[in-house]
């Protein structure tokens, strides 16, 4: 009698190979930063081979920049919903800038990857288009408040600017314990952005 042949599981080692590899990724990221891993670390997160996660991703750099779709898509979300909060343009820049703030603190390993991991966009048209989404929900926020696109523009770089730069000092302490300053830096990200928008 032969023994019974033994069948790998269908889980993650097929349907699910492609999700347990990002989400061993941003695991690696939240840990080491965007630049602290190597695809082969990911694999063994993941539990599978080192040979595994090239039937969905070329390189290092490939992975990354799914997450980065993931990380502009979650901020779409995130702001959309802040934006459905009110209908004065002034606002929802307010609380966009919020928002913002709170991405950063709540999703760090999401902020890095799209901020920080120095990804060519010209490599991967999907990450642009994701980016793209992002500014077209914004942009027309910002244009009801200016005279041209070219200012709108100008207007929506100032203020994500300062929000970015806000959550980059809750991020890094300075102004205190991060989960206990969130709310004074997201009302500091309300008040600075309502100011450049009238100004």
């Amino acid at each position: 009698m032969n023994p019974p042949v033994k069948r790998r599981p269908s889980g993650r080692h097929h349907g699910n190979l492609r999700n347990d590899l990002l989400r061993a990724a941003l695991e690696l990221v939240g840990e080491r930063g965007p630049h602290g891993f190597t695809l082969a670390e990911a694999s063994r997160r993941a539990g599978v081979s080192v040979a595994a996660p090239y039937k969905h991703f070329a390189d290092r750099e490939s992975l990354l920049a799914e997450l980065a779709v993931q990380g502009y898509r979650t901020q779409r979300e995130r702001f959309a919903a802040a934006l459905a909060g009110d209908d004065d343009p002034v606002e929802q820049l307010g609380r966009f800038a919020a928002a913002y703030v709170r991405f950063a603190a709540e999703e760090p390993a999401l902020f890095d990857v799209t901020f920080h991991a120095g990804i060519d966009k010209s490599r991967f048209p999907g990450l642009a288009s994701a980016g793209d989404e992002v500014s077209a929900l914004l942009l027309p926020v910002a244009r009801r408040l200016t005279a041209s696109d070219e200012a709108a523009f100008e207007l929506l770089l100032r203020v994500a600017s300062a929000a970015h730069g806000l959550a980059e000092f809750l991020r890094q302490g300075l102004f205190g314990l991060p989960a206990e300053a969130l709310p004074a830096t997201e009302s500091r990200a309300t008040t600075t952005a309502r100011t450049l928008a009238t100004t």
